[in-house]
């Protein structure tokens, strides 16, 4: 606003209020926390659109950064209020996660999971990576024919007792019995497809039964997210481990999905998961989601981390389990 002498007039306002600037930010915000807090809200009906969230929940956080920047840039009071809702959502979903581990107790058993690669060109060297950190115990999935004597010879030494079930297999240091296949093949799937086993672990604080699995992969296509093989085989497998009648049980594996996918939810309902530690362990190459995991019931896996690279395309993860 103007006088009539061209200078603007004393009552004209010098700026849009710090409380009004910044609308689209805020609602982003608010939109990004409602996401954090309640993911379980955003329907799998279509494309499984809600699992295919959950997988990459934690890259929320990136862009709440990206938030921040934008209501400081904007010097928007409103939008920095609002970006407050997600920090709190993200940090109250994922900042535990991120806290030190502290030390490994004396009764930990260490375990180490990892999907070794069908076309893994370095067996030998991946199973001498794997061993190196000293686990009780040590999961392989995609275990093929020509690689598995590889396995067992480079293993052996320190790992006298194994079991293997079709492209499944189980290390250890004290002795296994009991081993069996687990059957968790969905409708569909050819007759041969055989990844689950389960096998008792005689440890010096007592027997565990412990599972490894590999699930059916999932695809990310133009329609979504392509989960219901997977989703069927961790049902199935959700039901067998409901039914086990030793009470401490582990299961390890290649699950093919995060621990907050709700595709999951038949073994997460039943096993306590990872109090400490993101490890992303896939692909190698620049891993972005945790789909090796580590369960555990009547136990608690205290910390789990992301190993080195081998010749496979996931990334080893090790976890210390209290039990």
């Amino acid at each position: 606003m103007t006088s009539a002498t061209g200078r603007r007039s004393p009552l004209a306002p010098t700026g849009t209020p710090p409380w009004t600037k910044g609308r689209a930010v805020a609602a982003s915000a608010v939109v990004t926390a409602g996401l954090l807090a309640f993911p379980g809200a955003v329907p799998n009906s279509v494309g499984r659109v809600g699992s295919l969230l959950e997988t990459f929940l934690p890259w929320l956080g990136p862009v709440v950064v990206v938030l921040l920047g934008l209501a400081l840039l904007r010097r928007s009071a409103a939008a920095l209020v609002a970006v407050l809702l997600p920090v709190a959502a993200w940090t109250h979903h994922f900042g535990g996660l991120l806290l030190p581990a502290g030390q490994a107790g004396g009764d930990d058993l260490v375990v180490v999971q990892h999907n070794v690669s069908d076309v893994n060109a370095d067996p030998a060297g991946t199973a001498r990576a794997l061993a190196g950190p000293g686990p009780d115990l040590i999961a392989l999935e995609e275990l093929v024919p020509q690689a598995l004597p590889v396995y067992e010879r480079t293993l052996g030494a320190r790992y006298p007792y194994h079991a293997v079930e079709g492209t499944v297999g189980l290390w250890s240091r004290h002795p296994l019995t009991e081993a069996r296949p687990v059957d968790i093949r969905p409708r569909g799937i050819a007759e041969g497809w055989n990844r689950g086993l389960r096998a008792v672990v005689h440890t010096p604080h007592g027997e565990i039964a412990a599972y490894v699995a590999h699930l059916p992969s999932v695809r990310v296509r133009a329609t979504g997210l392509a989960s219901s093989w997977r989703d069927e085989s961790a049902r199935l497998l959700g039901e067998v481990v409901g039914a086990e009648e030793r009470e401490r049980t582990l299961l390890l594996g290649d699950l093919n999905g995060t621990v907050d996918d709700r595709g999951l939810d038949p073994l997460t309902a039943r096993l306590n998961t990872a109090e400490r530690g993101l490890a992303f362990s896939f692909p190698a190459g620049f891993p972005i989601a945790r789909i090796d995991q580590v369960m555990a019931r009547s136990a608690t896996v205290r910390h789990i981390r992301a190993l080195p690279a081998t010749g496979s395309d996931h990334l080893p993860v090790a976890a210390a389990v209290a039990f």
